[in-house]
């Protein structure tokens, strides 16, 4: 068994597909299937059901996955170690991200810092605010960034930077004619970001503060990006809340209009794991955030 049998399966298991596994890993997907049948083969035990194109973690596959993490993450100190011993500014940093986070403000900061430190790695996990507080709760992150609250007492939250959230509709929205009430709102067609996003929940947060009834709003459709939900209201008669900077490029294009209703600041946080000790690495890019 090696470790890089490990990761493999460790990704086929999250994503519980080989093609996307391998897409994930810059690998082939015969390499991937490769890999994890001669875990298989080794071990005399199914890891995977295959149910078409789909994979589906067995039993087996089940309690393997929390063993498997913990030999990558112990591996994943062990290389930390040496990198901090060896007094050089090199090594790999894991950072998860919410999709605004993500797409429109980490980019250009990932950027400037391997420019500066070519010898760092910075590899990126993206999903909703839980899954990325997830990630850093279960040692599959170093850090976190942010746009929904996050409460636990194991995660050390800091403020790094914000955005305001608007109301937008596409051109022909009869709510682009005239001036909005609560009323107007709560009668609309929406498209949601999901469930568990940070976005959705300010939006929730928001609207409640300007006199607007989240459990009123008649949601017809949830959606897991700004993007998407963006997209769906340039080509329709519905009205979605969003980051403004998910929105700029629209907004500029002309694509969509934002409503005239009070926007809702809100704060990206950074989130680490208050009991792990942080690289020389991790540490470096925390501090390139302030510079």
């Amino acid at each position: 068994m090696t470790l890089e049998q490990l990761r493999i399966f460790v990704a086929a298991a999250e994503l519980l597909s080989m093609t996307r596994a391998a897409e994930q890993l810059n690998l082939t997907q015969p390499a991937v299937s490769a890999a994890i049948a001669a875990l298989e083969e080794r071990y005399a035990t199914r890891l995977f059901d295959r149910i078409g194109r789909r994979l589906a973690l067995t039993e087996a596959g089940r309690l393997f996955m929390p063993q498997a993490l913990a030999v990558l993450d112990r591996a994943a100190l062990a290389r930390q170690v040496l990198d901090d011993l060896s007094g050089l500014l090199k090594g790999e940093v894991r950072i998860a991200a919410s999709q605004t986070v993500a797409s429109f403000w980490l980019p250009a900061r990932m950027a400037r810092f391997v420019t500066a430190t070519p010898h760092i790695q910075l590899k990126l996990f993206v999903g909703n605010t839980s899954q990325a507080a997830a990630r850093v709760l279960n040692g599959e992150a170093d850090l976190a960034f942010v746009e929904g609250d996050v409460e636990d007492d194991m995660l050390a939250v800091e403020p790094v930077g914000g955005d305001r959230i608007g109301l937008f509709v596409g051109l022909g929205h009869p709510l682009t004619e005239r001036p909005c009430t609560r009323e107007d709102l709560e009668a609309a067609a929406w498209v949601m970001r999901d469930q568990g996003s940070g976005t959705r929940d300010h939006v929730e947060a928001g609207l409640r503060q300007s006199g607007v009834r989240p459990e009123n709003l008649r949601v017809v459709l949830e959606l897991p990006s700004n993007e998407a939900a963006l997209e769906a209201v340039e080509g329709g008669q519905l009205v979605t809340a969003v980051s403004e900077l998910s929105a700029a490029s629209r907004m500029g294009a002309g694509a969509v209009r934002q409503l005239d209703w009070p926007r809702s600041p809100r704060a990206f946080t950074m989130l680490s794991h208050r009991a792990r000790t942080i690289s020389r690495a991790v540490a470096a890019f925390k501090a390139s955030l302030s510079s």
